[in-house]
This record gives C-alpha cells, structure tokens and sequence, in this order.
C-alpha cells in the first residue's frame, strides 16, 4: 500500500463501525476519515464498505482488509514495545563479554535461558578488549578491577571472585608444597604471558618470585588451567574454576589482597529490555556460586 495512514483509517471504521468512532481514536477529523476511505476503495478498486445509518459495515473485501490490517497493526505494536523495552517476548540475540576464567559461571546460566527461551540467540565473547556497548557491540559486560565509570553506562556489583594457589597432585608430590612466601623461589610456576596484566595475583607473584621462576606462560585461560593440572607448576586459579575441575591440590589459600571485584555493565538505552533484565537476575543469582565458602 502507497499509505499505511489510509489503511490504518479503514481498519479502525471496520473494528469501531462508525466514522466518528474511528476519528476519535485516530485523533483525526471526521472528515479526513471519510477522504481515506474513499481513497484507499479509488486504489484498490473495491467497496470496503457498506454505509447505513447506523455506520459502516466491512464487505467481504472489508474483512480481508480488517485480517491482514489487524496483524500488521499487531507487528508494529510489538515491534514498538521491543524497541521501547516493554515487550515481554524474551527473543533476539543476546551478546555478554567478559574477563577470561568465568566460563563455569556464564555458560551454564546462558544455556539455562535458552532452555526456557528458545528465541534467544546467545553470542557469549572471552576477550581482554573493552567492548563499547554503547556501539552495540555487547549488550552486558562483565568487568574486573574497580567500578567501571564510563558515562551512561548502569554498573552493578556482580560477586568477588577469589583466587588460590594451586598445584596438580604430581606436581606436589615431585615438589612438595610452599610452607609459606619465603619458600616460594624454589618451586616452578605457571603464569600469565602479559608483563602488563593487572590482575592482583600476578603482581603479587611477581614481586617474590625470580622472572625465570614463571617457567610457562600463556595468555589463554584454558591453556593455564590445564598447564596446572598437567604439573607444569603451581598457578593461581579462581576458587569456583579450579573446584570445577577437580583434583587439583591447593598450595595457598584465598587472600584477599589476590580477590577480584567483578561488575556488570550495561548501557542505559538497553538496561530495561526484557532479556538484558532476564540475564541480570539469572547471573546474580548463579553468582552466589561465585565466592563459595
């Protein structure tokens, strides 16, 4: 149609009955009713109407125009609600980026909504960049360190992620154990390939350890978890990661000077669609996991 205003026009005059009735709801003047009807019959080549005095009743060609007019009403009502934020239909892709090593509590979270919410798309990025959301290239981030503090974004504590020193039982039995941090030179350690990581842990390691003391690196997550359990040396691990993996001992306990601050991060055009909001409640929940006792 050259004029969804026309066709909008016919279909409240076929739902209402009357001109005035349509003309109220439509905000227009009885008058401009009248001219779009008579319009959109000129272009289609149809009577949509019979008139009498009592209104206007929809001809057969007037109840096609009502069914197709009613859905197309419909769509652009929920495409309205969507793009407002209103909509209860939990749909579309869903992007989530975070720090390295939060697999063991994202994954199972986003896989439970897909259960539940088979039209959610999921797109789910383990990189160390800063994802701009307000481009759109992730709707929730999930940030270590101090709050993040980039203008018009809504941030929110997540958990405190905690981090022992671990060791694979070979690689203690080999080696033994350190008895404390004056003991730590002479064992052989797993560590991050990133002379600029900020993650507490490192610094700390490398403030006691000699350099070649780190004897593999690597700036893969995966790779370093499994370098540790293997035996290539002790490493640092989250607390959640490593009971996850199982069978692993551990060397030194959780300090908190070693703790992360975990942040969620959405945009504030965003924050309110309904499955940014069902993801929110679904991690907060799955964190209490996050800092297990």
């Amino acid at each position: 149609m050259e004029s969804w205003d026309e066709v909008r026009t016919a279909y409240q005059v076929a739902r209402i009955g009357t001109v005035s009735g349509a003309a109220e709801v439509l905000g227009v003047h009885h008058a401009t009713v009248i001219r779009h009807i008579d319009a959109l019959e000129a272009r289609l080549g149809a009577k949509l109407f019979q008139r009498h005095p009592r209104g206007y009743t929809p001809t057969e060609a007037g109840q096609e125009l009502l069914k197709v007019a009613g859905a197309a009403e419909e769509q652009f009502a929920q495409l309205s609600a969507r793009i407002t934020g209103t909509s209860t239909e939990i749909s579309g892709e869903l992007v989530v980026t975070s720090i390295a090593g939060l697999s063991e509590l994202l994954t199972p979270t986003l896989v439970g909504l897909q259960a539940g919410h088979p039209g959610l798309r999921v797109r789910y990025v383990s990189d160390p960049r800063l994802f701009r959301l307000e481009y759109g290239e992730a709707h929730v981030a999930i940030r270590a360190g101090s709050r993040p503090q980039e203008p018009d974004n809504i941030v929110q504590p997540l958990c405190t992620r905690r981090v022992a020193l671990y060791a694979a039982p070979a690689y203690a039995e080999a080696h033994g154990l350190p008895e404390g941090e004056g003991d730590l030179a002479r064992h052989r350690f797993v560590g991050l390939d990133d002379p600029e990581s900020r993650a507490p842990f490192h610094r700390w390691l490398a403030a006691r350890v000699p350099d070649d003391a780190i004897t593999f690196r690597t700036n893969e997550a995966l790779v370093l978890a499994e370098a540790i359990r293997s035996g290539a040396g002790l490493g640092f691990l989250p607390v959640l990661q490593a009971r996850a993996m199982g069978g692993l001992v551990e060397a030194l306990p959780p300090r908190p000077e070693w703790a992360t601050a975990l942040w969620l991060v959405t945009h504030v055009d965003l924050h309110r669609s309904p499955r940014i909001q069902l993801f929110l409640k679904a991690v907060k929940d799955a964190a209490r996991t996050c800092d297990p006792d």
